[in-house]
């Protein structure tokens, strides 16, 4: 059977500086990410689209999101497989690559994941289930780029 979920969210631009979009300067790119009994987040675009570097910018999010789908899987078939894993850090970078009209899209996003498991004997397990979490994730099965992996497995103590 076949089950849907539905997300919601609710974006509002904070950026009209009084003239609207009269011209492509004259208005800030600064929006509010509203999600129902959840913190709001404030949004601009990338600081190269003239948007706001303090604020998140939805490529950020994209990237964020992939590593943050994978981690959750895989941890939770770490759980499954009886991998003790007692801390997860994950640097991920995505390539986007601009058109020259100004359109783009992603060509690819890699997850540097470094994982210390309880035990030496859980190493090559949980090395191995890095595939299978990618394989389950919603939001890589979601994109149309290469979802990459460089994880590191490290034992505790």
């Amino acid at each position: 059977m076949k089950k849907y979920h539905n997300y919601s969210t609710h974006v509002s631009w904070t950026g009209n500086k009084g003239s609207g979009t009269s011209s492509y300067l004259d208005f800030e790119r600064s929006h509010t990410i509203s999600i129902e009994n959840k913190p709001d987040i404030l949004g601009s675009s990338d600081p190269v689209f003239r948007g706001d570097k303090t604020k998140h910018n939805p490529e950020d999010f994209l990237v964020a999101s992939i590593s943050s789908c994978h981690m959750l899987w895989y941890l939770h078939l770490c759980s499954e497989a009886r991998i003790i894993v007692v801390d997860y850090r994950d640097h991920a970078d995505g390539t986007m690559t601009e058109r020259s009209n100004g359109s783009g899209q992603f060509s690819e996003v890699t997850l540097r994941p470094i994982v210390i498991v309880m035990e030496k004997s859980m190493a090559d397990k949980a090395y191995e289930l890095h595939q299978k979490a990618n394989e389950m994730c919603f939001i890589a099965n979601s994109v149309n780029f290469k979802v990459k992996h460089q994880p590191i497995i490290k034992v505790y103590k």
